[in-house]
């Protein structure tokens, strides 16, 4: 661990929210657990240049930054690695303070080596901007190299309780890499998995899709059809895993629905950036963006 060279790290965001508190704290939990180290990321930028708006406003980039907001995001990373090394006091901490975007900062790192993960809150904007829930944290997931992790505040509630992983699996490439990252955090927190396929009726899809063969419109058909999907995506990562209890769900319901009815808030929910049916103009899928939203506990999102 002394070693930088051989030092894995989680990637955490802080901005003095409640959110990007626990974000922390959940991060150097499982830093400890997994011999990982903490790097600690504050974005010193005006808040107008953040989330959403990013791209659409006008920032000198030759300018110096704001005495203020440098000094604040000075103070918020002394003050949090402080706070960190006093609960975790063996546990590796860094700071990296940055002038980009808080997500310009945190993909620098995600790209850095060692990197093994990005922890953010799902509200670290204030004023106008907080209207966009998460957009910081749906940004990243669609644009980083490592898998992202997002911590609602209620999170905080889950202390203290045995959690599960819940994956959402459709088949995807972004699922199947999901599958294998719930796998593994299953394997090293000696807990089950519970796998999620969800099913609707076919009719309703009928008019978009084309003709579909008459059978398929049974809702018992639908149904064995899903499981024995789900069966084959799980079939290998069992094989490479076969500590890890696995229940699998196949639910007559929407995807996100399915997951977030399924989850506690002290499950981590895993599912894939975006699914099959995903259009190339969005950030994110609109399963993932909407657990996002939903979720009481942590999310990660693997692209």
């Amino acid at each position: 661990m002394d070693d930088p060279t051989t030092t894995r790290w989680l990637i955490v965001g802080v901005d003095g929210t409640d959110s990007s508190r626990h974000a922390l704290e959940w991060a150097a939990q499982q830093a400890a657990l997994r011999g990982l180290g903490v790097r600690i990321v504050a974005a010193a930028g005006a808040l107008t240049s953040v989330g959403v708006f990013g791209a659409h406003t006008r920032v000198d980039p030759v300018a110096p930054p704001d005495e203020t907001d440098t000094g604040d995001a000075e103070r918020l990373l002394a003050y949090a690695a402080d706070w960190i090394s006093r609960l975790f006091p063996e546990l590796r901490v860094e700071t990296r303070l940055s002038y980009a975007r808080p997500v310009e900062a945190l993909l620098v790192e995600a790209a850095g080596e060692g990197a093994a993960a990005v922890v953010v809150g799902s509200r670290g904007l204030r004023g106008i901007v907080a209207a966009f829930v998460g957009s910081v944290g749906i940004e990243l997931a669609a644009r980083s190299p490592v898998p992202v992790v997002v911590l609602p505040h209620e999170h905080a509630a889950a202390h203290g309780v045995r959690g599960r992983v819940i994956v959402g699996i459709d088949g995807s490439e972004p699922s199947r890499r999901a599958v294998e990252f719930a796998f593994a955090q299953a394997a090293f927190a000696d807990t089950e998995l519970v796998a999620v396929s969800a099913w609707q009726p076919l009719v309703a899809f009928a008019a978009a899709t084309g003709p579909i063969p008459p059978e398929l419109f049974d809702d018992n058909t639908a149904a064995e059809a899903a499981r024995q999907s789900l069966a084959e995506e799980l079939s290998d990562p069992r094989l490479r895993h076969p500590e890890v209890t696995v229940h699998s769900r196949v639910v007559r319901a929407h995807p996100v629905v399915a997951l977030l009815e399924e989850a506690t808030p002290a499950d981590l929910i895993v599912v894939g950036s975006r699914g099959r049916g995903g259009f190339r103009g969005l950030l994110l899928g609109s399963v993932s963006h909407s657990v996002l939203h939903g979720a009481r506990g942590p999310v990660a999102i693997l692209r």
